[in-house]
């Protein structure tokens, strides 16, 4: 097994983790409502490892075969799922580690069931989390990998076939990664559509953006509450 290979691919993922860990943080300064340090332990956790082993995929060859690709998509939701958990464990909204990964994977899985009882207890920046979680499982923790092998100079038609089910795998696009950056991109635009769409009914942008989030994955998590006053309505599962 070219561990070389894996170790890139998967620091790219932790690298692409890091950054979408911004936004809530961001969210979460912006509110002061004092969830900022499980988001600060959670990304440097993610970009810590993610660097890691990117350097260390860097020292060795790129290519990529089958067995490579298995173990990609089994460590990248190992990853996700365990990163992914840290906001809600060290923010203290769930009480074990077992919850938090239960309900990380709920996310990234788009499964919708949750441990979580008192859902509208949670400050706004771990609602934003909890929806990423199920918008980035709606297209594929893999896709999104494949979105950015170019920059990591690995192929991807191995994660592609390890992660898609059925004896065949089409492309809409020659090149698997123009594949992935052209579904990426419809996801986006849908997803901002129905933001404005749901804005346009009555939403606030942060109730909007959470139910967009969740409901383009079709995971079904319970949504954010009215904030702050707001007139909005409340969906839950």
């Amino acid at each position: 097994m070219n561990l070389f290979a894996l170790a890139r691919v998967l620091g790219g993922l932790g690298l692409a983790l890091t950054a979408v860990l911004l936004v809530p943080l961001a969210l979460s300064l912006a509110d002061g409502d004092g969830a900022h340090p499980s988001f600060l332990a959670a990304l440097a956790a993610s970009a810590g490892l993610g660097g890691g082993l990117l350097a260390l995929g860097r020292r060795g060859p790129a290519e990529l075969t089958h067995r490579e690709g298995f173990a990609v998509v089994t460590l990248g939701w190992v990853l996700f799922g365990l990163v992914g958990a840290l906001p809600y464990r060290l923010h203290g909204a769930l009480p074990t580690m077992v919850d938090a990964v239960f309900e990380s994977l709920s996310g990234f899985t788009t499964t919708g069931a949750t441990v979580l009882t008192d859902i509208e207890a949670l400050p706004r920046s771990l609602l934003l989390w909890r929806a990423t979680t199920h918008w980035l499982g709606g297209m594929g923790i893999i896709v999104l990998g494949l979105a950015i092998l170019p920059m990591l100079g690995v192929g991807g038609m191995q994660m592609f076939r390890a992660e898609v089910p059925g004896p065949t795998a089409d492309r809409l696009r020659p090149r698997i990664q123009d594949t992935a950056k052209l579904l990426w991109g419809v996801y986006v635009a849908l997803t901002a559509a129905e933001t404005l769409l749901l804005m346009l009914g009555g939403l606030g942008w942060f109730e909007a953006v959470c139910h967009a989030f969740a409901t383009m994955a079709t995971g079904g998590a319970p949504a954010t509450p009215a904030w702050r006053g707001s007139a909005a309505p409340t969906w839950t599962r």
